[in-house]
């Protein structure tokens, strides 16, 4: 049956298990956590080595996962069978292989808790097989996140861990870091090492132990150029073009043209209230005056410019179309165009 990554981990972390877990998709953070969260809870520290199988697609058949899911467990009540980068096993579309994990689902083993992260792949729902793979396991199609969801799944993260996080530090990361959940992950916890009790992470923590200049990062480049401020846009893009490593030039033009987007909608958008801006782009409340300046400042028709100026600097940087350029020249020429 279907299901959400936040259903699913609510269950496995309040002590109840489906018999068959299949997990596929593009987003590998949240197959990867779901894994991890069965790995820790499903069985005593103490059962693990009796009763805990990890297999890998790459060297294992389906016949070896069906037979290790039939198994009975040892000194125990359950076993765990897990199947990582199962979409590298090569028999899936084996018919015989096929009827074979069919015939399982159909009457799984009680005493088994089998799982597969099937990553970047998805099965057909269209087939028999894809059919009964839905009907008869927790299953978990797991979408790569758009940008307007970043933020709340930043919070709601947050709150996972037993700690809050205000707007601006959400925006930071979420502008700075982009949809990439494994790295927003692991930068969470990094700050979780240094927030006392009861305290909330804050944009100054994130600029600190994040390692997010305070004064030169994109959150800053986008205030700069919705303000039209042209000294501070053309000193970040210096400063991001002397630090490629720590400011890679995808990301940037990747969230610019994120930022530029969002203008276009408020140009298209029958109501101008912030309220109901903020639902349209997808940001909080608090931010809608920026966006709305910038509305101001970049008519439709220069945003609709940008937004071309953007797609060349993404061509010119990979040297497709245009001779390659060093990446620090692209932006600085970049941001020279998106506000002239």
């Amino acid at each position: 049956m279907a299901s959400d990554y936040s259903q699913i981990l609510k269950d496995i972390n309040g002590g109840s298990f489906a018999p068959v877990y299949f997990l596929q998709g593009e987003e590998t953070f949240f197959i990867d956590n779901i894994i991890e969260n069965i790995e820790n809870n499903a069985l005593e520290e103490s059962q693990r080595s009796f009763n805990q199988v990890i297999l890998y697609g790459k060297d294992t058949t389906l016949t070896d996962v069906i037979g290790a899911a039939r198994r009975y467990p040892m000194m125990g009540e359950r076993q765990v069978v897990i199947v990582k980068e199962a979409q590298e096993m090569r028999d899936w579309k084996n018919e015989d292989k096929q009827n074979l994990v069919i015939n399982y689902l159909e009457n799984p083993l009680a005493s088994t808790i089998l799982v597969f992260g099937y990553k970047y792949k998805t099965v057909d729902k269209r087939t028999k097989f894809g059919k009964v793979v839905e009907k008869n396991t927790v299953f978990l199609h797991a979408k790569k996140l758009y940008d307007n969801q970043v933020p709340d799944w930043i919070k709601n993260y947050c709150v996972s861990q037993g700690v809050k996080i205000d707007d601006s530090a959400v925006m930071m990361l979420s502008e700075n870091i982009g949809n990439n959940l494994q790295r927003l992950a692991n930068e969470v916890e990094k700050l979780l090492l240094n927030v006392k009790d009861g305290e909330m992470i804050t944009s100054a923590m994130v600029q600190r132990y994040v390692g997010i200049s305070k004064d030169y990062n994109i959150f800053e480049l986008q205030k700069a150029l919705s303000a039209l401020n042209k000294q501070k846009a053309h000193k970040i893009a210096d400063y991001f073009a002397a630090n490629p490593s720590n400011n890679p030039l995808v990301l940037t033009i990747y969230s610019l043209f994120s930022y530029f987007s969002k203008l276009l909608l408020i140009h298209n958008s029958a109501d101008k209230n912030e309220r109901a801006i903020a639902s349209t782009i997808g940001v909080n409340p608090f931010f809608v005056k920026e966006y709305l300046q910038a509305a101001r400042n970049y008519p439709v028709g220069k945003v609709v410019q940008n937004i071309k100026y953007l797609h060349e600097a993404d061509l010119q940087s990979k040297g497709i179309g245009y001779a390659t350029k060093k990446e620090g020249p692209v932006l600085t020429e970049l941001v020279y165009k998106l506000m002239n």
